[in-house]
């Protein structure tokens, strides 16, 4: 065999060998694309009317809340880098970057906010990127349910797109929250904060 039919050889390997790559590369991609997303069990509904005690209302802004979520997402998530960000105008805006194809990509996601009638919220998704890849919005929380850990009261739900924030199951001591109003147009948040009688010692 000569040298040039050497070479003719190796190359004709070596082409088949990045177009066998390529094909596989092609199929994970459309599986990933086309694989069918399980939904969610959006957690049981608490009432905290429904537990003896007082009760307060207090009201917020679009800016202290902003800086209260961010200081929480930090210390639930260790985010030392701040990697994540919650931004609020009219809408709801999670920004950060996660881990995907070994380097970091960021996400950029843009929700709804329906307050539910026990003061729990629903954040329903209206935009969102994976850097620049073209993907489903479906595949993409999927994507970043995958990655992120939350606790058990935030419930990310691809199927339908939004995340449940059982706000009246948070652990934050003494006291249950609720969502009396939000309102991002008109900046008007309001919260109902209960402490149980229980933990007064009353009962």
């Amino acid at each position: 065999m000569t040298v040039k039919e050497s070479r003719q050889k190796n190359w004709k390997r070596l082409f088949v060998i990045l177009m066998t790559v390529n094909i596989t590369i092609l199929l994970a991609i459309v599986m990933f694309i086309m694989w069918p997303v399980p939904g969610e069990e959006f957690p049981d509904k608490q009432y905290i009317e429904e537990e003896a005690g007082a009760e307060f209302t207090i009201q917020s802004s679009k800016n202290n809340l902003t800086q209260l979520v961010n200081e929480y997402i930090d210390k639930l998530l260790k985010d030392k880098d701040d990697k994540y960000a919650i931004s609020l105008d009219q809408e709801v805006h999670l920004m950060g970057t996660i881990e995907a194809f070994e380097a970091e990509v960021p996400v950029n996601i843009t929700f709804d906010p329906i307050v539910q009638e026990n003061g729990d919220v629903i954040l329903q998704s209206t935009e969102m990127s994976l850097g620049l890849l073209r993907l489903p919005k479906d595949k993409i929380l999927k994507y970043v349910n995958d990655k992120i850990n939350t606790p058990d009261w935030v419930v990310i739900n691809p199927k339908e797109e939004s995340i449940y924030i059982a706000l009246t199951q948070m652990d934050i001591g003494n006291f249950k929250v609720r969502v009396q109003q939000f309102d991002l147009e008109n900046d008007q948040l309001s919260f109902r904060i209960k402490i149980p009688n229980e933990t007064l010692g009353l009962e």
